[in-house]
């Protein structure tokens, strides 16, 4: 009989299953089976469907029209997944661990705003979290090899953190300073009525945005604009730049990692774990075959 996934086993009291209840947690959580496949790329394209449908009525036009086929539709998809979340509790032996993971509370949020939305209107529209859960792609597909870049990229981040703090609170001060003169050199009649309004407009001016719904009318006015979008092109570069030398260094310290432990980049399928030997064939986290 296929066995449970190790590392899930663990977290979810799967050892303790048997009859439908494991055939169920294989079907539904296992996806190297082809019961379990099905069931994931499924339930990828219902999760899809059911956000269609959401955007779908809030176009104005669409819902005079199909309103009510929408409505029955967004409803019929929270059964199906209400339906669904409550088998996965049932077929876990743990299922109070499972409710407060990462994917148990995606799941629950996917159909909680349709229920809330009879007591408040609009809250359906926050179905748009639903999209979450498509993250179960990465086991279906076996696309769990790219977390090793996305944990070179998540290490990269913290190392900038403070480098990007520093630059958000230079750029801050810079856009004050810069706010302050424009309402001084501008005023109220121009468009400037006041200093926050007038460090909205720097700001605007600085990202290169433009929105054109306040603009300098004296010369001065429209100098100091045309400073500011050429310092505009220089701050974008900067933070740019931070994050690209901290993943280059990132990056390498991976790489000389691996090589002065004899270690290779490989990503267990099952737990994300990385870091195992050359010669190693089974996780040493949870012992899923590599």
């Amino acid at each position: 009989m296929l066995k449970p996934n190790p590392i899930e086993r663990r977290l979810f009291g799967a050892d303790r299953l048997h009859g439908w209840r494991l055939k169920l947690y294989i079907v539904i959580f296992e996806s190297d089976t082809r019961g379990g496949k099905a069931f994931d790329v499924a339930l990828i394209w219902v999760i899809i469907a059911s956000v269609v449908v959401v955007m779908l009525e809030s176009i104005d036009t669409v819902r005079t029209e199909y309103g009510d086929l929408l409505y029955l539709l967004e409803w019929g998809f929270t059964i199906l997944f209400t339906i669904e979340y409550v088998l996965r509790l049932l077929c876990v032996g743990r299922p109070v661990r499972y409710a407060i993971s990462f994917f148990g509370i995606v799941d629950l949020l996917a159909v909680i705003p349709t229920y809330l939305s009879l007591i408040i209107p609009g809250a359906q529209f926050l179905l748009v979290i639903r999209l979450l859960r498509i993250l179960r792609v990465f086991r279906v597909l076996k696309l769990v090899h790219y977390l090793s870049e996305a944990d070179v990229l998540m290490r990269a981040l913290r190392e900038s953190r403070r480098k990007i703090t520093l630059f958000l609170f230079a750029v801050l001060t810079l856009v004050v300073i810069l706010g302050s003169l424009m309402y001084l050199i501008e005023g109220a009649e121009n468009g400037f009525t006041s200093i926050p309004r007038s460090i909205y407009w720097a700001i605007v001016t600085l990202t290169t945005v433009g929105y054109g719904d306040i603009s300098p009318q004296t010369n001065v006015g429209q100098t100091l604009a045309a400073f500011i979008m050429l310092i505009g092109y220089a701050i974008i570069a900067v933070p740019t730049g931070i994050v690209t030398a901290e993943i280059t260094r990132a990056g390498q310290e991976q790489r000389e990692a691996s090589v002065e432990h004899g270690t290779r980049a490989l990503i267990c399928p099952s737990c994300y774990a990385a870091g195992h030997d050359d010669d190693a064939r089974f996780c040493k986290n949870c012992g899923t075959r590599l």
